[in-house]
């Protein structure tokens, strides 16, 4: 098997200075229960422990902020290097590194992904914010070696009721998931609730990019899909930490990568796509959002 249970009277694995018998055991016995059912389950290098929520939380105070500065400040006629420049800024001065900025050679600190793009959009002097357009600012955040992940969707102008209501029933998706994240069952339950709110409104999910573990390192396993099937993917276990971020299309789900940058993702058929981001951390009784 590969989840191993230690001898009764070793010292916990989780560094707690408690014999494991008193402290982490019982909690081990019920995954490995799940691993012989033949459930997917996540090794402890996944699971955080206490001393690493609190540092997630306080890279999650950065990741939070800047979203708000940005909110603040964007508008119509405003460049998306200008959102580049306000994260990165208010990063560096709240103590935090982007964890974008240089991460497999992208090149800027923060995705901003307008209109039909889905995600990774990179920012730029050449990109101008119209009246009507939507926006994901997509803001990862690295303080003391902890990391934090989230994003918003921004209206901008007078936007189209179509468009308001992508947005709006994108962010439901997100709120759908957080509900639905409850332990000891599986992603794939999570990851269905969020499909299916997102097909009972007319839109359609991406599947080729989901969400994935984050804390520890910018991306962890596992990966989570929002097209997934109940009872299928890993199992969610009090102490996972993973993004809830679904990308909705208003037409099909299809998509591209733009092969002159390598990095920005669009809509195959030019409509609109819209995203939120949560981090959270699974707990005894459902999570607990890390970051929004």
């Amino acid at each position: 098997m590969s989840y191993q249970l230690l001898d009764r009277n070793d010292p916990c694995w989780c560094g707690s200075g408690k014999k494991y018998k008193r402290c982490h055991m019982e909690f081990d016995e019920k995954i490995r229960e799940y691993e012989l059912r033949g459930f997917i389950v996540p090794d402890r290098s996944l699971l955080k422990l206490p001393k690493d929520v609190e540092g997630i939380k306080k890279s999650a105070v950065i990741n939070m902020a800047v979203l708000d500065e940005v909110g603040d400040k964007i508008k119509a006629g405003m460049t998306t290097q200008e959102i580049d420049d306000i994260v990165y800024n208010t990063t560096v001065k709240m103590g935090g590194i982007p964890a974008d900025l240089h991460y497999e050679g992208y090149p800027k600190s923060v995705c901003t992904s307008v209109n039909d793009q889905v995600c990774h959009g990179i920012p730029s002097d050449k990109v101008i914010l119209q009246d009507g357009d939507i926006v994901n600012v997509d803001c990862s955040t690295i303080l003391d070696g902890y990391f934090s992940d989230s994003s918003r969707m921004f209206c901008i102008g007078n936007v189209s009721p179509e468009n308001r209501r992508l947005v709006e029933v994108t962010k439901e998706c997100v709120e759908v998931g957080i509900k639905n994240v409850i332990p000891w069952h599986t992603l794939g339950d999570m990851g269905n609730a969020v499909h299916q709110h997102a097909l009972q409104n007319g839109y359609s999910v991406v599947k080729e990019i989901g969400g994935h573990g984050c804390g520890l390192e910018f991306h962890e396993d596992p990966f989570v899909s929002y097209v997934s099937l109940p009872g299928t993917e890993m199992l969610m276990v009090p102490g996972m930490c993973f993004t809830i971020e679904p990308m909705v299309n208003m037409g099909s789900d299809e998509v591209y990568e733009d092969d002159r940058n390598g990095w920005s993702i669009y809509t195959r058929d030019g409509k609109p796509s819209a995203q939120w981001e949560v981090q959270v951390l699974v707990t005894e009784d459902g999570c607990e959002v890390l970051s929004k």
